[in-house]
């Protein structure tokens, strides 16, 4: 019987949508967004949770018959994006799952294939630079001092 490692947490924000997670992390200043397959399988992640469990929660919220397969191939991917607290290891009898084999095998069941689209956000230097005193502004923002005055110019 495989248990689920436990999710990462710490420096995390997390944001639940109607039908995925999006999980911003504050490490690597990546943003990923977890289809619900994947946010159903990582919010499973405790430690404690079978692999056998975690497929039955994903069948009843998908309303859809799955495999252990996709349970493994949303591990695989939640370990790439480094969202897992610890690492994990499969039974020997099961090879590395490949997201093109489980495709094939789901056919009609292929939404609850886990998907994660993951985004870098750019460090606060490489957003741009603000605008000295007394150079031509719009907003507020444009200005180092954060004060763009009537008469358009930075304070």
């Amino acid at each position: 019987m495989s248990v689920l490692p436990r999710a990462r947490q710490e420096s995390l924000i997390v944001k639940d949508l109607t039908d995925e997670v999006v999980i911003y992390d504050l490490q690597s200043n990546q943003a990923h967004c977890l289809n619900q397959s994947s946010a159903i399988i990582w919010k499973s992640c405790d430690g404690r949770t079978t692999v056998a469990s975690a497929r039955r929660t994903l069948e009843r919220e998908l309303n859809t018959p799955v495999s252990d397969e996709v349970v493994w191939l949303a591990l695989e991917q939640l370990k790439k994006f480094d969202l897992l607290a610890e690492d994990f290891h499969r039974p020997r009898e099961i090879e590395r799952v490949q997201r093109r084999a489980v495709l094939r095998n789901l056919g009609i069941a292929a939404l609850a294939i886990p998907a994660i689209i993951s985004l870098s956000a750019p460090t606060a230097q490489a957003q741009g630079s603000c605008r000295p005193r007394d150079a031509a502004c719009t907003f507020d923002a444009d200005c180092c001092s954060g004060n763009c005055r009537g008469n358009n110019l930075c304070a």
